[in-house]
């Protein structure tokens, strides 16, 4: 049964050729991060891969300015949504705790939750995990949805990181890369509703330093039953997971119900409620009331 509490925190605190638009900016507190600004890029997919042609919404990169050693925060936005859109404030705090930032543009539309339903999901159980193996890892597991390999998740990281590699010497990018795939221990996943449920499933997959779901996902594999690839066996272990949801949200009992599936340790789920000016599905993520909690999970303690 969920529990209607808010768990609170105890507050501890070219070269370089890029087409892309490189920009030196002061992020609110963050002003000086290791004695230099950070840095911000955009570099749009097909830069990366002129195969890719959906989802062409411009990368986000943020990384300290002296281009330092730190942890990796991946950020998956939710339906609809764009790579930054809405969670500056999170990685604002990202940076100021250590980490380099990328917000990786996919294709977030449809949803999990728009194909796996009705008829769909009667005649697959399986479905939301197939349809999520194709949209991250490119495999031809479904045909309900059309993206092609080179839309997956994993080969857009995989592809701009190469391009970074190039491109942004100073940045370091090649400690990302191992034998040309992501350094996924140095990865930390962080995600909000659907792209949360992608950094589970890939985090399932592989073993990363980290994992922040933010009401990410609430996949079925028949009406009111969660999907069964949550409770599979998983490569990262439990003890590096997080996952937040809002009381309040309409989804709060299957999110959490999720979250007991993933196995994660009930001191690791935060239940929100602080007041916000935003909906409660999306400020766990966004709103910067929450920094106190976002600083603990970046931590990872």
């Amino acid at each position: 049964m969920m529990q209607h509490v808010e768990i609170e925190i105890r507050r501890i605190g070219l070269g370089v050729k890029l087409a892309a638009i490189m920009l030196i900016i002061a992020i609110g507190s963050c002003t000086t991060i290791g004695n230099a600004s950070p840095i911000k890029l955009k570099v749009s997919p097909s830069e990366t891969d002129p195969a890719i042609t959906k989802a062409d919404e411009s990368h986000i990169i943020l990384r300290d300015g002296n281009g330092g050693s730190e942890h990796l925060l991946l950020w998956l936005t939710g339906t609809g949504g764009t790579p930054g859109e809405g969670a500056g404030p999170f990685f604002k705090t990202a940076l100021a705790n250590g980490y380099r930032v990328i917000g990786l543009s996919y294709i977030d539309t449809p949803a999990v939750a728009q194909i796996c339903q009705g008829g769909n999901l009667k005649s697959d159980s399986e479905c939301a995990a197939h349809f999520r193996q194709k949209r991250i890892f490119g495999d031809n597991a479904t045909p309900l949805i059309h993206d092609k390999p080179q839309d997956a998740i994993v080969h857009r990281l995989t592809a701009l990181l190469t391009y970074l590699v190039a491109n942004d010497p100073e940045g370091h990018w090649d400690e990302y890369l191992v034998d040309r795939q992501p350094a996924w221990r140095k990865i930390v996943l962080a995600g909000q509703s659907q792209g949360g449920g992608m950094a589970a499933f890939i985090a399932k997959k592989y073993e990363v330093a980290g994992v922040i779901d933010f009401s990410g996902g609430w996949d079925y594999s028949a009406p009111n039953k969660i999907a069964t690839w949550y409770s599979g066996p998983s490569a990262t272990p439990t003890d590096r997971w997080f996952g937040t949801l809002n009381a309040n949200e309409g989804a709060a009992q299957a999110i959490a119900d999720s979250y007991d599936a993933l196995d994660i340790p009930r001191a690791h789920q935060l239940i929100l409620n602080r007041p916000s000016s935003m909906t409660p599905h999306t400020a766990g993520c966004c709103d910067a009331v929450y920094w106190d909690i976002w600083e603990r999970m970046l931590k990872l303690k």
